[in-house]
Parts: structure tokens; sequence; C-alpha cells
């Protein structure tokens, strides 16, 4: 397990990567009695997985993950990786896990710095999505997400179940994570989504929140959230894809 601490960012330096793990959760819906991203995924766990995915790239600088304050797996875990990894207690919510996260990361990162929000439970992110997600954006003024376009017909549901109707499926997408924004602009979005009541489901709809428009950057369908058992087979299949190729 690394145990590297952050240097700080030097002053006047150029941007530098961060990455974010979302691993708080329990994973009720898994009914395996472990957090879904502690479940085992192709000879290692989930986030075992996810963490040697985002330490990839060369320009992440370092990762931070949000635990939960009761979490008796992760020093199980047998980690190395070649780059800095902090541990932070998470909250109750993703959004308040990712503040937390970027509360630890303000201390040594500078607010100019891009952090990569990434789910735990998102093992088969590619490394060339990664890339592409740094190089589109690394001169955005905002900041976006990988995103898959919506390719099935969807349907809006009212209060009893019913299709109240159908939606144009040209316009919409599936979003995905990492999602990159500036740490300090991140930090504000999400503090001041949280200080209104608003538990926002991802970093991408703070910053919507904030009056901003985060660019989607096309990704690949297999980088799936873990939700349900099914999905560690498919993830696997992924998996030993992805290496075949």
């Amino acid at each position: 397990m690394s145990a590297f601490f952050f240097q700080a960012s030097e002053r006047n330096a150029a941007p530098r990567f961060w990455a974010i793990v979302a691993g708080a959760g329990n994973g009720s819906r898994m009914g395996d009695g472990l957090p879904k991203q502690y479940l085992p995924l192709a000879g290692k766990t989930v986030l075992e997985q996810t963490l040697i995915r985002l330490a990839a790239p060369p320009r992440i600088a370092g990762i931070v993950i949000a635990l939960a304050a009761d979490d008796a797996h992760w020093a199980t875990l047998n980690l190395h990786l070649d780059i800095p990894l902090r541990q932070v207690i998470g909250g109750g919510a993703r959004c308040h896990s990712v503040l937390a996260a970027l509360d630890s990361l303000l201390e040594a990162a500078d607010p100019r710095d891009w952090v990569l929000v990434h789910d735990a439970a998102r093992p088969c992110v590619r490394a060339a999505d990664l890339e592409r997600l740094m190089d589109a954006l690394s001169d955005d003024a905002v900041g976006g997400l990988l995103a898959v376009p919506a390719h099935d017909t969807l349907k809006r549901a009212d209060s009893t179940g019913h299709v109240a109707d159908t939606l144009d499926r040209a316009e919409l997408w599936h979003a995905q994570t990492p999602q990159m924004f500036r740490l300090g602009a991140l930090h504000a979005a999400l503090n001041a989504a949280i200080g209104a009541g608003e538990l926002v489901s991802d970093e991408a709809a703070a910053m919507e929140r904030a009056g901003a428009m985060p660019r989607l950057i096309e990704g690949h369908g297999d980088n799936i959230k873990i939700t349900r058992p099914d999905d560690l087979i498919l993830a696997e299949t992924y998996l030993r894809a992805q290496a075949e190729e």
C-alpha cells in the first residue's frame, strides 16, 4: 500500500492532474455482505482494479480515496502503486465523500489543478479514455466528463409507472466517470450545493448548478459501474477482452 504524502504544488507551476475515488458506499444491492468495491474481480478486488487503472496514466500525480469510517477491508488489500495515495473518511452521500477528498487535496494541490473524480466500482475504464479526457479538457474553461451517447429508446415514466412520453435520444448521453474539473471550482460548486441541501448525484450536476456547461467526451460502453451481481461477470469479460486488444 502506498504511504507517500503529496508534495505541495509549486507556485506558478503548470496545473497537475489528480484522481479522486468515491469508495465509501456499501453496495447493498449486491446482496453479498461485502461492499461491492471489495468483491473479487479477475484475481483482485474491484477497487484494486479501479485504482490500478487510474494510476496508469503518467500525468496522474496522485490519488485520494474516500472510505467509509467503519471500512474494515481497506487494510487487507495488497496494493502497490507508483504514485502517492491518500485516504480520507467519506460521508453519507457521494457528494460528501468527494468534498472530503477535495478538502484533503487542497492542502497540497493548487486550486487550478485538475481533478478526475471516479467511481470505485468502475474498474473497466480504459487508459486511452483517461488520456482522451485529459487531452480534450486540459485547456477547457470548465471541464467535463466521459459519457456515451444513448442508443436505446428512452421512456419517461409518470408516478404510476406508465409511460409519460418518449425522449429524443439524439440529445441524450449516459454519464460516466471520471468527471474532470478544476479543483477550486469543483470544491466551491459542491460546497454550495451541499450547503443548499442539494445532494447532487455527480460532479457535473454541481458544476451545472453553478452555471457551468461541462463538456461531454465520448468514452466506451464497457466503462460500466458495478451495481448488481451480473455486472461482475460482464466486467470480467470486458477486462479480458481489453487485455487481448
